[in-house]
């Protein structure tokens, strides 16, 4: 009796053990999530919803189903290559008098404007003189008003455009369109903007790049391999930049940049030019501007990774008998790889965004797609196609990352 007792509690210690260590990790688990659980709902709310909501502007086409509720339902039957017929024009008519004295109206016309151009004058006309009810003929009344409403163009672009989900911005922001036809092709020369600013765009941001990994590598390893004191010291002037805005950084470098300014004054009494150099309003005052901006953003992280390069590895490599360059290009070169790839990884992902450097000291044929964006985000007020680019902005971003963690490695894209 006694040892079937022991052997019975003995077959249960190991399964109270489970139970309590499961029970210990579903606690600390819970203590876990509580903790992390402010963080991720403020990141949420703040970070990752406003993005996606931004985002979404580049396929909503709110505006024409919900002023045009009637139409969008008449339009829908309606085939295209011929003229609509009466009831197309009366539902439009009357959902422009409903619309009358009412600022939706230029909401309305703005927005079809952006497919069209013409249609907000269009719009906001037919709305001002058309009566307070539908007559017999509401094509009659339409026509009589502004001929265009017998352009089948103007009707085909409301039925393309009548859809709650478009694709009118995204082919936009490519320099794409859809013809009357429903086919996609390519925009006319004159305007074609965004192909081309892409291309500036990653030109500027891979040129910055490159800029700063050749002038913070040597500063990097300097840092590295000085003394506790003399680290500090340069480690104080490389954070100098960050105890100046943004702004004024740039704005100095308009001062310091312009004809009459300190760079070229040094440069002529030193003799090596004759005459001012052009440094402003220029590609050549976006680089000096935006590398001076971001150049301890590529130091940091190179001189973190650089300061745990040991150096007894490099010592053991020259008393070998390898040169110095060979001592850095197959040893002390790709321990500092990590580094690099979250130096120029950091540094291109910040340029690609820049707008008020480029904005400030660059000319028309020098601005970024961030200056784009703010553009059509606050002067034109066309969010759609400002939400597009910023969506194959992140496309770009995206792929490029993806590119880079599967050549270098992605754990080599953090500095640990």
């Amino acid at each position: 009796m006694s040892a079937t007792t022991t052997l019975a509690d003995t077959g249960q210690v190991p399964r109270r053990l489970r139970t309590l260590v499961r029970r210990a990790e579903r606690q600390h688990l819970t203590k876990m999530l509580a903790l992390m659980a402010p963080s991720v709902v403020f990141v949420a709310l703040l970070f990752v919803v406003p993005i996606a909501l931004f985002l979404f502007r580049s396929v909503d086409n709110v505006e024409i189903p919900k002023y045009l509720p009637s139409t969008v339902a008449e339009i829908g039957q309606w085939h295209e290559g011929e003229m609509p017929p009466e009831g197309v024009y009366r539902a439009l008519t009357e959902d422009l008098i409903a619309l009358k004295g009412e600022p939706e109206a230029a909401v309305l016309g703005r927005r079809l404007n952006y497919s069209v151009p013409g249609f907000r004058g269009l719009v906001t006309r037919t709305v001002r003189q058309l009566p307070d009810t539908v007559p017999a003929s509401a094509r009659d009344l339409l026509a009589g008003i502004d001929e265009r409403w017998l352009d089948p163009v103007y009707w085909a672009t409301l039925k393309q455009q009548s859809g709650r989900i478009t694709d009118f911005y995204l082919l936009s922001a490519m320099d794409l369109q859809r013809g009357t036809d429903g086919a996609i092709t390519q925009v006319d020369e004159t305007q074609a903007v965004f192909l081309s600013l892409y291309g500036r765009t990653l030109y500027t941001s891979v040129g910055v790049t490159v800029i700063c990994l050749l002038i913070g590598y040597p500063v990097a390893a300097v840092m590295a391999s000085a003394g506790p004191a003399a680290a500090n010291w340069l480690l104080m002037l490389v954070l100098v930049p960050f105890w100046t805005s943004l702004l004024v950084r740039t704005t100095a470098w308009v001062v310091l940049l312009q004809t009459e300014g300190l760079v070229n004054k040094i440069l002529i009494y030193l003799g090596i030019i004759n005459e001012p150099l052009s440094l402003m309003f220029n590609t050549a005052g976006v680089f000096i501007a935006m590398v001076h901006v971001l150049l301890p953003y590529m130091i940091l992280p190179l001189y973190s990774v650089m300061k745990g390069v040991s150096p007894v590895h490099l010592r053991a490599a020259s008393s070998l008998g390898a040169p110095p360059v060979t001592v850095f290009r197959t040893v002390y070169l790709p321990l500092t790889i990590p580094g690099i790839a979250a130096g120029c990884t950091l540094v291109f992902v910040l340029s690609v965004g820049f707008y008020v450097t480029p904005a400030l000291v660059g000319g028309p044929s020098d601005q970024m797609i961030g200056y784009f964006i703010a553009y059509f985000t606050n002067s034109a007020v066309n969010w759609g196609l400002a939400s597009a680019l910023g969506a194959f902005l992140i496309l770009v971003i995206a792929a490029i990352y993806l590119v880079l963690g599967k050549v270098v490695g992605f754990d080599k894209l953090r500095v640990r």
